[in-house]
């Protein structure tokens, strides 16, 4: 029997294209996805709906769970720019071997930072069932590279958030900063983004990839980053185009899902269009439509499982209603032609 959020997800799909004047209206009927808590719609830089769901407003503060993993990708990328970090090529024992255990396997040698970012770092996963053991122990970073290799470094995806972990120790170990005083620092002039709350290891390393505070407007702005191909609001260089572009190359393909992943970005198709997008346990979602110059975010009861009970589908479907709306008032948008190169999903820590 279909729960209550796929027959949503099945009735959302199959209405028929709208104007952008029914944004509104499709936003007063996603009421009935009982964990949403907010959306906010924004096409060419320009927000054009948001409303707030449950008493919830677009400017709360909301746990993002792992879409921080996108959030961690964009510093590292950023990072590369300034030099920080020689490239995605580089082997994480530059900056990590330290913490590498007694008797290393040699294959840790072989582990890049684009690797971690792909989640193809061949170490067994820190996330779903292993999450709790993971951050009771007392050293993240050294508990992560402790784990037994399942492949060979950039082979299958393994999501873990050991291994975006391990990019915030990077990030701090290059920079020579936390990875939130990096992110306050680089993210400055893009108005509106914010980061509240984030949790750190027993070393004070932020984690990499959940346990992040940031608001749906925060979570827009950083989004509309990426759509505005790495300028912020005012036409001033933010994140390179050329990180942009690696971040949403296809380089693995979720065993879940089918969907295909990047650094820290996953791919797929919804509406007839290529959408990249960042996704956090619980429904924390934050899409870009490039063909479109569409970005969307929603926020969702960080408690609630986003994939076992339908609201993950429901919340790609409210996207499709809302590229519907989009696309009518834009029928002579261009697709912008997938990324190609070569992700399970976010599990119950995300």
């Amino acid at each position: 029997m279909l729960t209550r959020p796929l027959l949503l997800a099945a009735a959302l799909l199959a209405t028929l294209p709208v104007s952008a004047q029914d944004l509104d209206s499709i936003l007063e009927n996603a009421t009935s996805l009982e964990p949403l808590e907010a959306v906010m719609v924004s096409v060419d830089g320009e927000i054009i709906a948001e409303r707030g769901y449950d008493g919830h407003s677009v400017d709360d503060p909301t746990n993002i769970k792992s879409a921080s993993k996108t959030v961690v990708s964009a510093l590292i990328g950023m990072a590369i720019d300034r030099g920080d970090i020689e490239s995605a090529d580089q082997p994480i024992a530059d900056f990590l071997a330290d913490d590498f255990p007694e008797d290393a396997d040699p294959r840790l040698n072989d582990i890049t930072i684009g690797n971690l970012l792909s989640m193809q770092a061949g170490l067994a996963p820190t996330s779903g069932p292993n999450y709790g053991r993971w951050i009771a122990s007392a050293n993240w970073v050294r508990n992560a590279l402790a784990q037994d290799f399942e492949t060979d470094p950039g082979g299958p995806m393994l999501y873990s958030t050991g291994s975006s972990h391990l990019l915030s120790a990077i990030l701090t170990k290059a920079t020579g900063e936390s990875s939130l005083a990096v992110a306050r620092d680089w993210f400055a002039d893009v108005d509106d983004f914010r980061i509240g709350g984030w949790e750190r290891d027993r070393q004070g390393i932020y984690l990499g990839g959940n346990q992040m505070a940031m608001s749906p407007r925060s979570l827009l702005a950083f989004g509309e980053v990426y759509r505005n191909d790495g300028l912020n609001a005012e036409g001033e260089r933010v994140i390179s185009q050329d990180w942009i572009t690696k971040s949403w190359t296809q380089r693995t393909t979720s065993r879940f899902t089918g969907d295909g992943y990047g650094y820290g970005w996953f791919l797929r198709e919804i509406g007839g269009e290529d959408v990249r997008y960042a996704w956090g346990y619980g429904g924390q979602m934050l899409y870009v439509v490039p063909s479109l110059e569409l970005t969307v975010v929603m926020t969702s009861d960080e408690n609630s499982p986003s994939a076992a009970n339908g609201h993950r589908d429901a919340l790609h479907a409210l996207l499709g209603e809302i590229i519907a709306a989009v696309k009518a008032e834009q029928p002579e948008a261009a697709p912008v032609p997938a990324k190609t190169e070569a992700a399970p999903e976010p599990s119950s820590e995300n």
